[in-house]
C-alpha cells in the first residue's frame, strides 16, 4: 500500500497540534480555577515568581504551567524582559467569563467528558444511556459558564425580537416557562428584561434547580421567578411563551415533548426552541464547529437521550429538517428559523 509522504505529514502535524489542545484543557481548567489568567489580565505582565505571588500559588508549576500557555499561544511571552502578559484579545478569551466566547466554560467541559469516558465506553458496548445527573459535576457548571455569554449577548437584543408579537407580551406581562433551565441563566436574563411578566424554570435535575434558586435570589428577581423540577413531559401550566434553550436534543422523546408543550400554550403562545447550529446535510457540518457539536453530542447529548424512554437521539446537529419533522409530530402547525448565529439556531413554533 503506498503512503503519499505529503498527507501523512499533513496528518501528522494536525496530530501534533490536537495532541497539545488535549494534553493542554487540563491546565486551562487550573488556570481558571485558580485564577492565573485573571491575575495576569488584571495585574500585568509577571515572572512566574510574580504571578505565584499573586495567586498564593506554588512557582514551580507556575512556571510550568506559563510556558505551556505561552507555547499554546493563550498568554504572551516578552523575552527581554522575562515575562508573561496578556493580549486585550486573549483576556477577552481566557479572563472574562462575560465574553461571548469564554474559552475556560468549554474545557471545563471537555473535562467532564474524560472522567466520564468509561461510562460513554461502556454505553457504545451496551447501548444504554447515561443520564445527564450521571456525569461528572464540573459538565453542570461548565455547561452554564459556556452558554451564558451567548444568552446575554443575544437573547434580548436579537432573540426575543425576531419572535412575532413575544416582545410586546413580555413588555405587557406574559406567563413563560422555561423548559430544561439548567442553572437558570437563560430564565434570570429574560425575567431582569421583563419585570411586568412571570417566569417559572423547569428542570428534571434536582441540583440545577437548587443552584438557580440561589441565583435567582443574587440576582434579586425571586419576586418574579420561581424554579421548579419537573420533566419536559409532565411540566404544569399554561404559558404565553414555553422556551427551551440547548435542551430539545437531549431529550428522550422530543415529540412528545413538543405535543406537551402545545397543551400548555395559550392560543396565541409560541414556542421558542434554541438548538446548536447545524445544516441538514452530514457534509455540510463537517467542520470544525460541527467536529465540537458531534464530539459534545456524543460524550454527552446522545446519551441523555438514551437514558430517557424512547431514547430518539437527535443529536446535535439535527439541523432544522429534522427538527421541523419532530416539532409538527407533536402537533404544531407553523415552523419556521426565526433567526441564527454562528452557533445558534432560534426557531419559532406556534399551533
Amino acid at each position: 500500500m503506498a503512503i503519499d509522504q505529503e498527507k501523512f505529514q499533513e496528518l501528522a502535524q494536525k496530530m501534533i497540534g490536537d495532541m497539545g489542545v488535549a494534553f493542554g484543557a487540563a491546565l486551562v481548567v487550573i488556570g481558571d480555577r485558580l485564577g492565573l489568567y485573571k491575575a495576569l489580565a488584571e495585574n500585568g505582565p509577571a515572572t512566574s515568581e510574580e504571578l505565584a505571588s499573586r495567586t498564593g500559588t506554588f512557582e514551580r508549576y507556575v512556571r510550568e504551567w506559563l510556558a505551556a500557555q505561552a507555547s499554546a499561544g493563550y498568554i504572551g511571552y516578552d523575552k527581554s524582559a522575562q515575562r508573561y502578559f496578556m493580549s486585550e484579545e486573549q483576556a477577552l478569551v481566557f479572563a472574562t467569563e462575560d465574553s461571548p466566547l469564554f474559552a475556560p466554560a468549554s474545557f471545563e467541559i471537555a473535562a467532564s467528558m474524560m472522567r466520564d469516558e468509561p461510562k460513554i465506553t461502556e454505553a457504545f458496548r451496551s447501548g444504554r444511556g447515561v443520564g445527564w445527573g450521571e456525569h461528572d459535576v464540573c459538565l453542570f457548571r461548565g455547561t452554564e459558564r459556556f452558554f451564558r455569554p451567548a444568552y446575554a449577548t443575544n437573547l434580548i437584543a436579537s432573540w426575543l425580537p425576531a419572535l412575532e408579537g413575544v416582545v410586546a407580551q413580555l413588555e405587557r406581562g406574559a406567563s413563560v416557562a422555561d423548559v430544561g433551565c439548567g442553572h437558570g441563566s437563560s430564565t434570570i436574563l429574560m425575567a431582569k428584561a421583563f419585570p411586568k411578566s412571570q417566569f417559572i424554570g423547569f428542570d428534571f435535575h434536582p441540583p440545577s434547580i437548587e443552584h438557580a434558586r440561589e441565583a435567582a435570589r443574587a440576582a434579586g428577581v425571586a419576586d418574579r421567578v420561581r424554579f421548579e423540577k419537573a420533566t419536559a413531559k409532565d411540566f404544569p401550566g399554561s404559558y404565553d411563551l414555553v422556551a427551551c434553550f440547548d435542551c430539545l436534543h437531549d431529550m428522550g422523546d422530543p415529540a412528545g415533548a413538543a405535543a406537551h408543550v402545545l397543551s400548555t400554550l395559550k392560543p396565541t403562545g409560541t414556542w421558542m426552541i434554541v438548538e446548536p447550529f447545524a445544516n441538514d446535510e452530514t457534509a455540510d457540518n463537517l467542520n470544525p464547529l460541527g467536529r465540537m457539536f458531534y464530539s459534545a453530542s456524543t460524550m454527552v447529548c446522545t446519551p441523555a437521550s438514551r437514558a430517557q424512554e424512547v431514547g430518539l437521539a437527535l443529536g446535535t446537529q439535527a439541523g432544522p429538517k429534522r427538527l421541523r419533522e419532530v416539532v409538527t409530530a407533536g402537533g404544531f402547525t407553523r415552523f419556521r428559523i426565526a433567526t441564527q448565529t454562528p452557533f445558534n439556531l432560534v426557531l419559532e413554533a406556534r399551533p
